[in-house]
């Protein structure tokens, strides 16, 4: 049977809520096959129906009489209109966070600031995609006040599809970094992609946040509403203090300055914290809860993290890398007194620049006066090839297990960073 929208959004009201897994159905979910390269969930809608789905979306003839299951052109595209109509019904500040590095820290740093005066809802892990944020707006109900949305992509047109689906009143885009170069093609579109946000207030209206320090991102934005964080100049201001973790003095609209002790690794924090301070700032959240927020995040998911272990201090950001975040980490492991260890594995989904990223980054950590450099991955081990740089060369992520069995570390700083496939979590309980 066929259904317009709006009949659709009354079953999904009707519903337990949407699922897009046969597997994970509960008692009235409304399901939605969805199809990839590898799957069909068309072939799957009986099953569904089986395990308690109360109606079933689908975009291919299903050999099945049953009047739950609702035949549409486009499965995909039903359950992005779906979530557009309902972000539409609830009228709620929708905030996008966009961009290449952060994105993640600057969402959980928002949201828990936002949650200390807000009902808020927060993107679940990486529920960031074109198949995400529709989920996550799914996930809405009329007790939220407000969503931290998270927006990834990694090609051109896909940032300006999320904000079409979410309709953001509110945002920032952290960073334009190198950050899936194979999928955008060059870093200048990369800056393109993420400037689809821009496009999109632009056209519609709303409030952005925009970092002092990011010139290409200021000039972009000199046109929109905004709040500027970061150096004396902006609105929020943030100064370092030194230490291991990251500890900021912070001043609003020139007011009393105040302190930040967070329990990040890395300066390059400094622009994620800022970032929820300003937010917070905005929607009058008071800088009490603003402080305590984000004093009592700990990083989880192997990010930005600091384990002490073996007279170590282990710095662990292996979730992800590229090149731009991988030489931020770097040049933050070369201040650390006493040796240093960088243990890095390969960057992924940079396409044609794979091979002279990597050896800019050996380069990089050689002359930062990295002692120790180990390398994990074929893309490291061809770069180093030409290069000789690297003290120590793992085809994968056993080899480096199966020498720090051998031989491990003590009495240094360590960095272990690289692509989320690479998986170097893993050595962290024989360091």
């Amino acid at each position: 049977m066929n259904q317009t929208i709006e009949h659709i959004y009354q079953l999904y009201i009707d519903s337990t809520g949407v699922s897009t897994d046969s597997r994970k159905i509960s008692k009235d979910n409304l399901y939605v096959a969805l199809k990839g390269p590898n799957f069909n969930g068309n072939r799957f809608a009986k099953n569904a129906l089986d395990a308690g789905a109360s109606y079933c979306i689908v975009d291919e003839p299903v050999d099945n009489l049953d009047n739950r299951i609702i035949l549409v052109e486009d499965a995909l595209v039903t359950l992005q209109q779906l979530a557009r109509y309902h972000r539409r019904k609830l009228k709620i500040p929708v905030i996008a966070i966009c961009g290449s590095n952060g994105k993640t820290t600057t969402k959980e740093l928002t949201g828990r600031v936002l949650k200390t005066t807000y009902n808020v809802f927060v993107t679940q892990g990486n529920l960031n995609n074109h198949i995400g944020v529709p989920l996550t707006l799914l996930s809405l109900n009329k007790q939220h006040q407000m969503v931290v949305l998270e927006i990834g992509a990694n090609h051109l047109n896909e940032t300006a599809l999320l904000c079409e689906i979410a309709e953001p009143d509110f945002g920032l885009i952290t960073n334009n970094g190198k950050d899936h170069l194979e999928g955008y093609g060059s870093i200048d579109m990369v800056r393109k992609g993420n400037g689809e946000f821009y496009d999109y207030v632009r056209k519609f209206g709303g409030h952005i946040f925009v970092s002092a320090w990011q010139n290409d991102l200021m000039n972009a934005s000199n046109d929109l509403n905004r709040t500027i964080y970061g150096n004396h100049k902006a609105d929020i201001i943030g100064k370092i203090i030194p230490g291991d973790l990251l500890h900021l003095e912070v001043i609003i609209n020139n007011n009393r300055p105040f302190n930040i002790s967070t329990q990040l690794v890395g300066d390059y924090n400094t622009e994620n914290v800022l970032a929820a301070v300003a937010i917070g700032n905005y929607f009058n959240v008071s800088t009490t809860h603003i402080i305590q927020a984000i004093e009592s995040y700990v990083p989880g998911n192997n990010r930005s993290q600091m384990v002490l272990k073996n007279n170590n201090k282990i710095i662990v950001d292996c979730y992800n890398a590229n090149p731009s975040s991988m030489e931020l980490a770097i040049k933050n492991l070369s201040k650390y007194p006493g040796e240093k260890v960088l243990i890095a594995g390969d960057m992924y989904e940079l396409g044609s620049y794979s091979y002279d990223e990597h050896i800019r980054i050996l380069q990089l950590a050689r002359d930062e006066g990295i002692e120790h450099i180990w390398i994990v991955g074929a893309e490291f081990t061809r770069a180093n090839d030409s290069q000789h740089i690297a003290e120590q060369v793992f085809d994968n992520t056993d080899q480096l297990r199966a020498s720090l069995s051998a031989k491990g570390l003590t009495d240094k700083t360590i960095l272990i960073k690289g692509s989320r496939a690479m998986r170097l979590e893993n050595v962290l309980d024989i360091i």
